[in-house]
């Protein structure tokens, strides 16, 4: 009998398919054709997670139909196990993302997940629990704690872990899953003691803690409890803050084909970072370079880059370890 082993990482949170127009730069009423991919914040950080050699795995939930389907196939095929990948049956679609293509920085993005999407449907009896407590690395996301009985699953995950390292809260804000940003901000403030890592966009953080300046935002998430704030400012570079230390990154430039999936692309290279003990200089850097690469590409998912990929990049930035 094979011992189980646990993962790396194990994600909980949106999955569906994502639909990008192959014609940049118009609107989706002139748009002609798509090209499909798999999506969704915590699938893609899965993929990108497992594009550096670790193992990961989704808790997660798709319809009965034909894009729950290419969403099982494609986390496979990607190297993402999709054992706690539900079918629902009888209940909403899986769902599907639209978006406008308008480099270098303006992607508006449609999600068809009315009134509610299998992946808000898991429930606490449905988790596997002691794979989530055993993983090196949890990675859970706001929009998760949007609807019930996804936010009572996400607490009872969290209650599994106990604030173990690596637990992790992807802000990944998305106004039209919330009555209003209070709201959103309400849930994040009650998931704070739950999570010992938190990451977001500079305006992500502005939501939840009212600061706009991504020191002072990342400055008040430690204040509230949590051991690494992390700030992806995307072109402009990153930040990241504990108890004893604040380390910032410039940007890598690039030309910006679809930002859309540069943050998961981070998300999972920091992940790599953490579990790997690198210090927070190197890790922002890699994380930063991975965004980029994904920046650069049309597709989330399927872009995601290796370490290699991000290792070639990094020999044209001055890291202060030498490690690279």
């Amino acid at each position: 009998m094979t011992a189980y082993a646990a993962y790396d990482l194990v994600a909980i949170g949106r999955v569906g398919v994502d639909l990008y127009p192959l014609q940049h730069g118009v609107t989706l009423d002139e748009v002609h054709t798509f090209e499909k991919f798999l999506g969704g914040t915590a699938a893609n950080v899965t993929v990108a997670a497992s594009r550096h050699g670790l193992r990961a795995a989704l808790v997660s939930a798709t319809g009965a139909d034909a894009f729950g389907r290419f969403v099982h196939r494609e986390l496979l095929q990607l190297g993402v196990d999709d054992a706690h990948v539900q079918t629902i049956t009888a209940g909403p679609p899986t769902p599907v993302t639209f978006c406008e293509i308008f480099p270098p920085d303006h992607f508006p993005v449609w999600s068809y997940r009315y009134p509610t999407a299998p992946d808000l449907l898991v429930t606490p009896e449905s988790l596997p629990l002691k794979v989530i407590r055993e993983a090196r690395a949890f990675w859970s996301t706001l929009t998760g704690l949007s609807q019930e009985p996804s936010r009572a699953a996400h607490r009872a995950a969290w209650e599994e872990r106990g604030r173990a390292p690596f637990t992790v809260l992807d802000l990944d804000h998305r106004t039209e899953f919330w009555a209003s940003g209070e709201a959103a901000r309400s849930a994040a403030t009650w998931a704070l003691p739950f999570v010992d890592v938190v990451v977001g966009t500079a305006e992500e953080c502005e939501v939840v803690t009212g600061e706009a300046d991504p020191l002072r935002a990342a400055r008040a998430l430690v204040d509230a409890g949590v051991a690494l704030a992390v700030v992806d400012r995307g072109r402009r570079g990153a930040l990241a803050l504990t108890h004893d230390e604040l380390v910032t990154v410039p940007g890598f430039p690039v030309h910006v084909v679809n930002g859309l999936g540069a943050g998961d692309a981070f998300g999972g290279a920091l992940v790599l970072g953490l579990l790997e003990g690198w210090d927070l200089e190197r890790t922002l850097h890699f994380a930063s370079v991975a965004g980029a690469l994904v920046s650069a590409r049309l597709e989330c998912s399927a872009a995601m880059p290796t370490t290699s990929e991000v290792h070639a990049l990094l020999s044209d930035v001055e890291v202060a370890d030498g490690a690279f």
